[in-house]
């Protein structure tokens, strides 16, 4: 599945001082959650956990993939789902199983085929530490972020593509690496800040003068991919450069832009861009996406999609998952 929206879309024995920061579930505040919000998540929801089989995977194809089960995992946790005792509680585990059984297969660490997986597994990692009572995250997750930086190191531009020996870069992945890096850090793991500035520094070599971001390069600037790059700068706590100023304006001037191509994966990073770029324009972007998931959702609860619904209703969920807020990743 080579450059499928996925594709476009994340030892040494640890001791247990080396992560007391380890997170708790968040709450958010007592806000009103729309209940068309609520009544659209619940059925996706739903979807997911009867489509989801034995090994905690979501079928063949896309589904089996471990960046989708990642994204369908924090797809749970994201609605506040209690991941020990919950309804949910056995899916959420099915998949963190699954992550770490892959993982389990490569000597290095690497939860593949490819980056795209490997960050969104990380991610997937991360937010579940500390708030998941499964001893094995904290190793998988020290070894998942050990091989990101590695393959760092090894990467003349210094970020990432498809696989960790690769000697080339691109937004997509280099930036779904980077958040995984700074959601493990923000799980209390040590993640160097050489390797952040590192990696933002080739993001920043990809974006042009009118704040888009390119591919590879800053040329051919896309809404998905400076969303992307948006979101690692804020999230790394990086706001206050001109560069960063005009990659919100280019979000607010294409603010009601769809990516007919990859329309989920899309929706997954203009969520999180917007909300944490200016939260008035994520208002007025997720009323639109409010409207136009609830029209799209089918009866079964999920949403199709070239790549698998499970893909496409874990990006649809994960899109509408600021409503709530719960994830660590989600605060600003």
């Amino acid at each position: 599945m080579n450059r499928s929206p996925l594709t476009y879309l994340l030892i040494i024995p640890l001791i247990l001082a080396e992560f007391t920061q380890a997170q708790s579930l968040p709450r958010r505040n007592n806000d009103t959650i729309p209940a068309q919000v609520e009544s659209m998540y619940t059925r996706g929801l739903r979807y997911l956990a009867n489509t989801q089989d034995a090994s905690g995977a979501w079928g063949g194809g896309s589904g089996a993939r471990p960046g989708v089960v990642a994204l369908c995992t924090l797809a749970f946790l994201a609605h506040g789902e209690d991941p020990n005792k919950g309804r949910h509680a056995q899916k959420i585990s099915q998949g963190i199983s699954f992550l770490i059984k892959k993982q389990q297969e490569s000597s290095e660490g690497y939860i593949g085929p490819q980056m795209y997986d490997h960050g969104f597994a990380t991610l997937a990692l991360a937010e579940c530490y500390g708030m998941v009572d499964d001893k094995r995250i904290a190793p998988a997750l020290k070894k998942a972020v050990d091989l990101i930086l590695k393959a760092q190191k090894i990467n003349p531009r210094n970020g990432w593509r498809y696989d960790p020996t690769t000697r080339h870069a691109d937004t997509t992945v280099s930036g779904s690496q980077i958040v995984a890096l700074l959601a493990a850090r923000n799980a209390g793991i040590a993640v160097p800040d050489e390797a952040i500035n590192k990696g933002l520094a080739y993001m920043r070599s990809c974006r042009s003068s009118n704040g888009s971001y390119g591919y590879t390069s800053k040329i051919g600037g896309r809404l998905t991919l400076t969303a992307i790059g948006s979101l690692c700068f804020s999230l790394a706590k990086k706001k206050d450069e001109a560069g960063f100023k005009k990659s919100t304006e280019y979000l607010k001037a294409n603010i009601s832009t769809q990516d007919n191509k990859y329309p989920f994966y899309f929706r997954y990073y203009m969520s999180q861009a917007l909300f944490q770029a200016d939260e008035e324009l994520w208002e007025i972007w997720n009323k639109d996406n409010i409207r136009l998931l609830s029209v799209t959702q089918l009866s079964d609860g999920s949403w199709a999609g070239n790549y698998g619904n499970a893909f496409s209703t874990a990006g649809a969920l994960l899109s509408l998952a600021l409503n709530y807020r719960f994830l660590p990743i989600y605060e600003k």
